[in-house]
Order: C-alpha cells, then structure tokens, then sequence
C-alpha cells in the first residue's frame, strides 16, 4: 500500500495501556501516511492506568512506529494531556526531531494555528483528580464490556454499539460540558489572534467556524482513538477529518512490515525501559 504525504497529522486521547485503546488500527493508519508534521496532542500514553501486566505489543509497535518517524527526521511534537500530565515535569524538551511540549503555535501557510490538549479547561479535574482517576477507570471498565457486547453482536451479524455515546447522549450536562469547551476555547484563541485551534480531551472530532462579537476562528478537535478512531489532516491549506474504515486497510500488507522484524531479547528490553521511564514520571 503506497504511503499517502500528509502536510500535519494531529492524533490525540489514543490511550496506549489500557483495554480500549485500538492501538493495531492505529498502526496500521500511522504505516499508511507519510507526514512531514506528526502532533500527539495529549493522552497518548495513558500514565495514570499504566501497569506492567498489561502493554500488549502491539501497544510496544505504536511507540516503535512514532520513534521511527523521529528517527527519518520528522518534526514529532508531544503535548501533554491529563492522563499523561506526569510528563510535564519533563516539558521543553527538545532531541532532535522531538519536542515535548505543553502546548503549540504552528505556522501554516501564512496562518497561525494553536494547539494544546485542552484540559486546563477541566475543573472538576483540576480539583479533584482522584474522582477523575476513578472516573476513568469505571470508563475502561465499560470499554471493555462494551467489547465483549460488540464480539457477540459481530458473531450475531448485528450492528455494534457504543455504550459511552450513548451515555453521553442522554446527560445534558455533557452536552453542555463540550459546547462549552468548544466555546471557551475558541474564545480564547479570537483573543490571541489565531486562525485555528486545535485541541482533543473530549473525544469529539470537530470541524466548525465558532463565532464571537471579537471575530472567528475555526475550532478542530481529534477524537480519540478509543471510539471514534480519528485524527485530523492539513492539506494543501485544508484540514480534513480522517476516521479510519477497516475495509481501506489491507491487514496482511500492513501488519508484515519488515521493519517491525526485531529479535525478542531488544523488545523486552525497549519494553522494561519504557516502563522504567514511566515509573520515574509517577
């Protein structure tokens, strides 16, 4: 499968160590682009429900990919996000073509877009972070149920559900959680002076001209990689949500990659460093 040029990727809220996160599928879209930009905008790593007993390797591959996009030189920038907010204490570090940052002000074609993972703006959060942490692991739970349910109505040929839309569907407050979100971050990027602003956080993928007495701006958000399974692209002046159809992969092509051909001892020992690094972060 030829790899398609991509301006700037922007991927958010992918979740890496935990149950729902979709990490082949993942793998599969970040083999099948060529960015000359690659933005991780927060959660990609999910720090606060990390453990040792569960980092599939495909999890392992997702990482190994992403190194080897900085390894080829591509500007990779890693903006923190709540759920791996442990790694702010490293913020401003710069390696080569990494960056790992709070937040961004990319130039594009004469345009300023703002991005950052947006849950500055989560007070509850803010205040109480262990209800917050409680609250995503009841979330993973569901996640996993939700599975089991989706398995059973695929081997019944019936349409899979989503348990978390449809929970927030029914609470207006969430609702109004995310229109204001939307609203406030909008705000402040007219304010700024910015074209775009760019955030992720509430796995809802956006793509709209938010209005205010100031002026507009157009707000974009990633999804997630847990349900929606989206990213956001810039191209030729346009950004387009992206949202990843199993039937447009060819698993066997892609999952056969040579460059994934590595021996167990060098996996296992990337694997222990990496969960070294993050016992250090917490």
């Amino acid at each position: 499968m030829p790899k398609r040029d991509v301006d700037v990727v922007v991927i958010s809220d992918v979740h890496l160590g935990t149950y729902g996160c979709h990490a082949k599928e993942l793998l599969r879209y970040l083999k099948s682009i060529k960015p000359k930009t690659l933005i991780l905008n927060g959660d990609i790593i999910d720090i606060w429900q990390f453990s040792k007993s569960y980092w599939p390797e495909s999890h392992m591959k997702v990482v190994r990919r992403i190194m080897k996009f900085i390894s080829e030189g591509t500007p990779v920038y890693y903006l923190t996000g709540n759920h791996d907010e442990m790694l702010r204490k490293f913020a401003e570090l710069d390696i080569g073509s990494f960056k790992l940052i709070n937040k961004l002000v990319l130039e594009l074609d004469g345009k300023k877009a703002w991005v950052f993972h947006g849950d500055v703006f989560d007070i509850t959060m803010q205040h109480s972070k262990w209800l917050a942490k409680l609250g995503a692991i009841g979330y993973d739970s569901l996640i996993l149920l939700n599975s089991f349910v989706n398995w059973c109505l695929s081997i019944l040929g019936k349409e899979k559900l989503s348990f978390s839309k449809k929970i927030k569907a029914r609470f207006k407050d969430a609702v109004k959680f995310i229109n204001d979100f939307e609203q406030t971050a909008a705000d402040l990027a007219i304010d700024k002076g910015y074209d775009f602003v760019i955030c992720g956080h509430i796995h809802q993928t956006e793509k709209r001209i938010i209005e205010n007495g100031k002026g507009g701006v157009m707000y974009l958000n990633s999804g997630d990689w847990v349900e929606n399974l989206t990213s956001l692209e810039y191209n030729d002046g346009e950004w387009t949500i992206f949202k990843y159809i199993p039937a447009n992969f060819i698993t066997d092509e892609i999952e056969t990659d040579a460059s994934d051909e590595e021996d167990l001892s060098s996996k296992l020992s990337m694997k222990n460093l990496f969960a070294h690094f993050l016992e250090e972060s917490v």
